[in-house]
């Protein structure tokens, strides 16, 4: 079994200080854009900048793609479906369903 902790892939809502912090403590990298505004703030107090993987952050992109095609569907977006069985098969199904038409 491999130590390796993934990378969390997050948009620049969550590149906040106290949210990498508590990232670090914990012993994850993280592979988050940082805003413009503190880009410049990072500028100012001369600090190096975050780490920050492109090419990782990227392929975010396509999942978030796929969870909007999902809930486009209006059963799965407002949770018709209570049973954890129905939703799964709802997701399943609809998830099908895009990808043959792709």
């Amino acid at each position: 079994m491999s130590d390796h902790v993934p990378s969390p892939v997050a948009d620049k809502g969550y590149s906040g200080r106290s949210f990498r912090a508590c990232l670090r403590r914990r012993g994850i990298k993280a592979a988050i854009a940082e805003r413009v505004d503190q880009l410049a703030g990072r500028r100012r107090r001369s600090e190096r900048p975050c780490g920050f993987d492109a090419a990782v952050h990227r392929r975010r992109n396509v999942v978030e793609r796929c969870f909007h095609r999902l809930k486009q569907w209006r059963g799965i977006a407002t949770r018709y479906g209570k049973q954890p069985g129905r939703y799964l098969a709802a997701v399943t199904l609809a998830s099908m369903l895009i990808w043959l038409e792709t």
